[in-house]
């Protein structure tokens, strides 16, 4: 294949990669907004504790796209280990997300419902760019080539009848 016919495929996977981190993350930050709002409206907890429930929550929430939706085609051996980098990063995107939640809030006295909001949305895009260059770097890894060729090759072979009965050897 040439260099630009290359550099077009990485770009166009690069983009649907980004495209379904996308999906799943808009969706994450509803959730996270929504949660956030409905715990800041039926308790008197303060802002930022609001805020952590509502991250955990959302977190959970994007593993589970994460997994099986933008990664599901990704190095699923050693899920303990991606589970653990998957917290990791998390915890670390919720302290950045949360620091700027805090800042404003306790920092610059910016705690009405449409700043925490602000603020709150604000965190979650810095965090959001952590967390997608972490996830796809360490915690959902590709495969390696010659084994994703494979897997797919294997995967062409079969036709919905042979998937159901088992296959000769082949000589």
């Amino acid at each position: 294949m040439s260099e630009p016919g290359a550099l077009r495929m990485r770009v166009e996977r690069l983009v649907r990669e980004v495209a379904k981190f996308g999906v799943v993350g808009g969706l994450g930050v509803l959730v996270n907004l929504a949660v956030f709002n409905l715990v800041r409206h039926v308790t008197e907890l303060p802002v930022v504790r609001a805020s952590l429930i509502a991250t955990v929550v959302a977190i959970l929430f994007n593993y589970v796209g994460f997994r099986y939706f933008t990664y599901r085609d990704r190095d699923k051996s050693g899920r303990t280990k991606e589970l653990a980098l998957f917290l990791l990063f998390s915890v670390i995107g919720m302290v950045i997300e949360n620091g700027v939640l805090y800042t404003a809030t306790y920092g610059f006295g910016w705690d009405g419902p449409l700043q925490s909001n602000f603020f709150k949305f604000f965190g979650i895009g810095v965090a959001t760019l952590f967390r997608f260059w972490s996830y796809r770097t360490w915690v959902f890894k590709a495969l390696p080539a010659k084994e994703a060729v494979q897997t797919a090759e294997s995967f062409l072979e079969q036709t919905p009848r042979q998937a159901t009965r088992k296959q000769p050897d082949r000589v």
